[in-house]
């Protein structure tokens, strides 16, 4: 963690904000003007969550409040997944898009893991 510079470096913020990205300008776009405070707003806002608890946990410099950010950060991401599936369900989107996101959300998923099992370790040792 001694080359990181910013929550920038960390490889689960770079992959967070990717899925982000690939929610607004892909996801977000298919659905109807009638879910603009309710879909939409959930979805933009669990999907940004993600990438935000990352950095937040990251500029507390602790490992246990580290941790709890990225754990919520994971909460998130499970969030917006969810919103997705429901996005699908009332087809606004089709299982293609739907794909798309599962890999990004279980790259990201895997990635946020293994950085949540590397604070953990470090901090026991």
């Amino acid at each position: 963690m001694s080359s990181l510079q910013s929550f920038e470096d960390l490889e689960c913020w770079k992959s967070a904000r990717e899925l982000r990205m690939f929610v607004s300008q892909n996801i977000i776009p298919k659905f109807p003007i009638e879910e603009k405070y309710a879909l939409t707003s959930q979805l933009r806002r669990s999907s940004r969550s993600v990438s935000d608890n990352i950095a937040e946990g990251y500029g507390r410099f602790n490992y246990q409040e580290n941790i709890q950010s990225c754990r919520i950060a994971r909460g998130s991401l499970c969030e917006s997944l969810n919103q997705v599936i429901t996005a699908r369900d009332e087809e606004y989107i089709d299982d293609y898009l739907l794909q798309q996101y599962r890999e990004r959300f279980e790259k990201t998923k895997a990635i946020l893991n293994g950085y949540i099992n590397y604070l953990v370790k470090t901090k026991l040792g």
